[in-house]
């Protein structure tokens, strides 16, 4: 059970890490987090093929995400911080683009790598070592995400723009500069996640609409402070699917996951983040 509630809670934490910065945290609903996730893994699996190491394929391919995501942002995205709806359309319809523009380019499908080897037993059950890779990412990731964005000078300009935009810039703080990076941090986060499952799943050009649902939801149900809310959402969503897929399959535990999800927004509109932050008050 803890097993498969770390892993629940890996690919739960990794999917919503990168969309927690830019939904949560710049109030940019990006429909394309799915192809950054799919260029980590579509990234790493190639640099694979051609001979490199693993580690090294994965860093390569978080960093061709958040590149892309700074490019992204710069061309596209900055003219839709008011406009969230306008920037739901503009990151839908760049989803699609790249989306159809990898199924010609690439095909319906690349050959996969295959999972680390590697196992341990627990009695009679025998549990993947990589699985406990992808928890060691999850909670590394979180940690990322706070040191950037609490421990730095780079974090406290992005909190005071994202507050307050027109104040920080009045200050001295490169707003432009500020969004295209955290733009870019959240890309990254997205590629990281589809690096650390290439090994583990088939690459096709719609792999990233597998992590949309969990990464939305969480982001949702952890509200609009990332520090605050994605670990805790995190927590509590891989404690109900988890013991509802021990009890009735994985069916009846996303089925369970998702009314639990319902239940909490609405006992808890703005998340739980929203709620730590009043009891602080």
């Amino acid at each position: 059970m803890l097993y498969q509630f770390a892993d629940v809670f890996a690919f739960l934490i990794l999917s919503a890490a990168g969309l927690a910065i830019v939904f949560g945290m710049m109030g940019v609903i990006n429909m394309a987090h799915g192809e950054f996730i799919m260029c980590g893994a579509y990234v790493t699996v190639g640099l694979v093929h051609a001979g490199f190491p693993l580690p090294l394929a994965q860093l390569c391919g978080t960093l061709a995400a958040g590149v892309i995501g700074v490019i992204v942002e710069m061309a596209i995205v900055r003219k839709f911080y008011t406009r969230p709806l306008d920037s739901l359309l503009a990151t839908w319809g760049l989803s699609l683009v790249v989306t159809q523009g990898m199924l010609i380019l690439v095909g319906s499908s690349v050959a996969g790598i295959g999972t680390p080897p590697g196992s341990f037993a627990v009695g009679d059950y025998t549990f993947s070592v990589y699985r406990l890779v992808l928890f060691a990412g999850a909670l590394a990731a979180l940690g990322f995400v706070y040191l950037i964005f609490m421990r730095t000078k780079f974090g406290v300009h992005a909190r005071a723009t994202m507050q307050n935009a027109k104040m920080a810039r009045a200050l001295g703080v490169p707003v432009g500069r500020v969004y295209a990076l955290s733009f870019g941090i959240g890309a990254g986060l997205a590629g990281l996640c589809g690096a650390l499952y290439a090994p583990t799943m088939t690459l096709i050009p719609t792999m990233g609409a597998t992590f949309i649902v969990e990464s939305f939801v969480t982001v949702v149900v952890g509200g609009s402070n990332v520090l605050l809310g994605t670990a805790p959402a995190g927590i509590l969503l891989a404690a109900v699917r988890t013991s509802l897929n021990a009890w009735h399959g994985q069916i009846i535990g996303q089925i369970g996951m998702l009314i639990a999800v319902i239940l909490i927004i609405r006992i808890l509109p703005e998340g739980i983040s929203g709620f730590l932050t009043r009891k602080q008050r």
